[in-house]
């Protein structure tokens, strides 16, 4: 869980960089249907619309690659560039080994195949993640490497994207017989709920929210086994047309997206500590807007779903109860973007459409139930939500008695056993934590000497200095001196 909570803050960079992106995308849906719909850019207003929908795709279509950065950065030891780089290596290793081409060179491939898609679909937020981890595993674990002198320049940092190019041969090895598996067993699932109604659309919206963070959510859009509910609503179809509810897989996301998240953000920021509610408002509301708008719920899902995984489960159950309730009630709705209200605006001119003025009884319904659901899920089982990190409120107006950095970082350093009794050094807004390999090396008292407000110890190996909001200072002095 430490592991995954430390995954989870190490997104919260990349994941900054997506709700103006998303909210850009919306105001050129907007301005510019055409982007979405097909047919000829016209005008200023159409061209500037176009112009917003590239700029917010730029990063939006490239969030795996983000990913990848942001989490080999922020998982190295001292948030080094060098581990963004070696995650970029990663990245670039995997994605072109096991890219459509290289892998029918290495086994059959039939284009069309579930095994071709598999391989189509290998640049997601799960390989960006793993390409991430990789960079930054490496990096802690062989940025002090040294070699022999007539290899003397590859050593230290330069070495670590040469190992974690290694690392990534070896994964995509794996991955090469490990992923079509995955993805085909993903693909039976989802032929086997496609004739069950609205029970099965609401499997099928759990099961596409729950795969979010292993980018493996676009295997249910129906296309991928041949039933095409988007493409035929947007192609003008009706129900008659196709052997199911046409509109049905896209129709449940609407009031999810557009209420339901805004509703679990309301939660979200209400249950923040009340020095960090700017910070969560800043990122929650952002990605609550974008929701709403266009339907791009990545900044919203990405910030807490490895903060509070179980959490996460819960929500994408919402989703599912909440498609069964849309379809079973006759709401039709369709998409070509996500389900925003750019999409629904669009879609509810086309033939399938069907009581899309339910949108605002089940909308308000969505904001409620998400709301309470995540209001007391937070507070009651204190869940580490954006803005609810584990350091005390009153930390933040904790002054430290030596403005002297360096001696403290020093006194510190002596109280925790020495620069070879620490395995990892972070810091959140208050507190420095360490993690030792011995702990009876370490000596509060002398910890405390050097100014600080206090040591917290979480576990045998965890060690928490509470500095105050100054920590970041006595951080970057305390990396130094274990250099």
């Amino acid at each position: 869980m430490k592991f995954v909570q430390k995954l989870g803050k190490a997104l919260m960079l990349p994941v900054a960089c997506l709700p103006i992106c998303g909210i850009l995308m919306g105001l050129g849906y907007a301005m510019c249907p055409s982007t979405m719909q097909g047919g000829d850019v016209t005008g200023v207003v159409e061209q500037i619309g176009f112009f917003l929908v590239k700029a917010g795709g730029a990063l939006i279509d490239h969030m795996a690659l983000l990913f990848a950065i942001g989490v080999g950065v922020g998982m190295s030891d001292d948030h080094d560039g060098t581990a963004g780089l070696a995650a970029l290596a990663s990245w670039l290793m995997i994605t072109n080994l096991l890219s459509t081409g290289a892998v029918s060179v290495l086994r059959t491939l039939e284009e069309g195949s579930t095994a071709f898609i598999a391989f189509s679909k290998i640049e997601n937020p799960f390989i960006g993640i793993i390409a991430g981890i990789i960079g930054a595993l490496c990096y802690n674990r062989f940025k002090s490497t040294k070699l022999p002198d007539w290899l003397s320049f590859f050593s230290g940092k330069r070495c670590v994207a040469i190992v974690a190019g290694v690392v990534s041969i070896i994964v995509s090895a794996v991955l090469l017989f490990v992923w079509p598996v995955l993805f085909a067993g993903l693909v039976a699932l989802g032929k086997g709920i496609a004739g069950m109604g609205a029970l099965g659309a609401g499997i099928y919206a759990f099961f596409n929210r729950l795969l979010i963070p292993f980018g493996l959510n676009n295997v249910f859009w129906f296309d991928t086994i041949g039933l095409g509910d988007l493409s035929h609503f947007w192609n003008g179809e009706t129900s008659a047309d196709v052997s199911w509810s046409l509109g049905m897989y896209m129709s449940g996301f609407f009031p999810c997206m557009m209420f339901g998240i805004p509703g679990a953000a309301l939660a979200m920021i209400q249950s923040a500590k009340s020095n960090k509610k700017k910070v969560a408002i800043g990122l929650i509301a952002s990605a609550a807007i974008s929701a709403f708008v266009c339907g791009v719920t990545e900044p919203f899902e990405f910030a807490f779903m490895f903060l509070a995984p179980a959490l996460y489960v819960v929500y994408a159950l919402l989703y599912g109860i909440f498609t069964v309730i849309t379809v079973a009630l006759g709401f039709r709705a369709g998409f070509s973007f996500s389900a925003g209200l750019t999409d629904l605006i669009f879609s509810a001119s086309l033939p399938a459409a069907a009581k899309t003025w339910l949108i605002l009884p089940l909308g308000i319904a969505a904001f409620i139930v998400f709301y309470v659901v995540f209001r007391f899920a937070i507070v009651k089982f204190d869940l580490k939500t954006p803005g609810r990190e584990d350091d005390d409120d009153d930390e933040t107006k904790v002054v430290l008695a030596n403005d002297d950095f360096t001696t403290v970082a020093k006194i510190v350093l002596e109280g925790v056993g020495g620069k070879d009794n620490v395995e990892s050094i972070d810091n959140c807004i208050t507190r420095l934590r360490l993690v030792i390999k011995d702990y009876t090396k370490v000596d509060e008292k002398k910890i405390k000497s050097a100014g600080v407000a206090g040591v917290v110890r979480p576990s045998q190996k965890d060690v928490q200095v509470i500095i105050g909001t100054k920590v970041q200072f006595v951080a970057d002095e305390f990396k130094k001196l274990c250099k």
